[in-house]
């Protein structure tokens, strides 16, 4: 019992740090963009946070080394995922510096929708009918807040829906090379954060490097831009690591209504201290859009339990088995090939048996 308490505050630690440095890590930003208006050097210093910062951290706390891959599965899906990083990022910093972060963050609710579209395509999966009517809410709200949004920009829309398109690819394939290579999820976003800036450390010298030294703020040495750029790039990398502890601590669903609840957070915390302007019916929907997102993962939630707790192949098998076992010299004889012995062996059991073909 007293171990289950400990837990529990300690989900509930996690948790309260995860929001505050998420909400702060947007607000931050949002100042950041609109005192040094570029999204690369931004994202820039953020993936070298993820890069310098992880290494002694994985290590003190003994994380896993990484898993060995060839190059052929590195170029096809390491790379790929790196490069996705990336764009994504710098997608997401566009729309925070071109629209408020509330409204970015209900257009990012649209995830869910871009999961299920792209699992599809993709992954050839079909979700339930509760799963698609959960998305009508999301879309609904999305809609109203973008109606309504007083400081709309077209740019900033297109840059949140493309971050989250980017993001929701990223899930798909991160949770495919987890399961392919066996790496840690932490080492994992070691590896992508720290190829997406080696990687695109030539674009951004050529874009972005000779117009950010000749910013007036980096002339004149403005502490205030530079401090909060440093403590941006450390809060996004210190945010991702509470996310990964908190996923690692809850099962699925806590995790997402966790992660619904923290967009809710975020966009409370952003109206409140950056103050920009809303109609009640531009509230109504970024509820409404959260509250789809919640419903969402309630669905699937339940579409997953389903999936496990259906009878399987092997259980109905053993079923009949069960009434056509005979006993043939003293020893049990079994018709049809099978043995009942042969239904309980673990090695004869993949995880993917109890898995509904949809």
């Amino acid at each position: 019992m007293a171990t289950e308490t400990k837990q529990t505050v300690l989900i509930i630690l996690l948790c309260v740090l995860w929001y505050i440095c998420s909400s702060t890590n947007n607000v931050i930003g949002k100042m950041v963009l609109s005192e040094l208006p570029y999204p690369m050097t931004v994202t820039m210093v953020q993936l070298l946070s993820i890069t310098f910062y992880s290494g002694p951290f994985f290590n003190l706390f003994h994380i896993r080394k990484n898993a060995d891959m060839n190059w052929k599965y590195y170029f096809q899906f390491i790379i790929p995922l790196a490069l996705g990083k990336f764009l994504s990022s710098v997608s997401s910093h566009v729309s925070i510096w071109k629209v408020p972060v509330s409204y970015a963050h209900t257009v990012k609710a649209t995830m869910p929708l871009f999961t299920v579209v792209l699992s599809r395509i993709i992954m050839k999966e079909k979700q339930t009918f509760s799963i698609y009517i959960s998305l009508v809410p999301i879309i609904t709200g999305v809609l109203i807040a973008t109606l309504t949004e007083i400081s709309f920009d077209m740019i900033g829309l297109v840059s949140a829906l493309i971050s989250t398109l980017g993001f929701s690819l990223q899930n798909i394939f991160s949770k495919k090379v987890l399961k392919d290579t066996q790496i840690h999820h932490l080492r994992l976003l070691h590896v992508l954060g720290r190829l997406a800036f080696f990687l695109f450390l030539p674009v951004w010298i050529f874009s972005d490097m000779f117009s950010v030294l000749k910013h007036p703020s980096i002339i004149n040495l403005d502490y205030r831009v530079i401090s909060l750029l440093f403590f941006d790039g450390v809060l996004n990398w210190l945010q991702n690591i509470l996310a990964f502890s908190v996923l690692s601590l809850v099962t699925p669903l806590t995790y997402a209504v966790a992660s619904a609840s923290k967009r809710i957070f975020v966009i409370g915390i952003s109206l409140f201290i950056l103050g920009n302007p809303v109609t009640w019916m531009n509230i109504l929907g970024m509820v409404m859009a959260c509250c789809g997102v919640l419903c969402y993962n309630r669905a699937k939630y339940f579409a997953r339990l389903q999936k496990v707790t259906l009878p399987t192949y092997a259980d109905t098998k053993y079923s009949v088995l069960k009434n056509e076992t005979t006993i043939a010299n003293g020893k049990p004889y079994q018709q049809n090939g099978f043995h009942r012995n042969l239904l309980f062996n673990p090695s004869n059991t993949s995880t993917g048996s109890s898995m509904l073909v949809m």
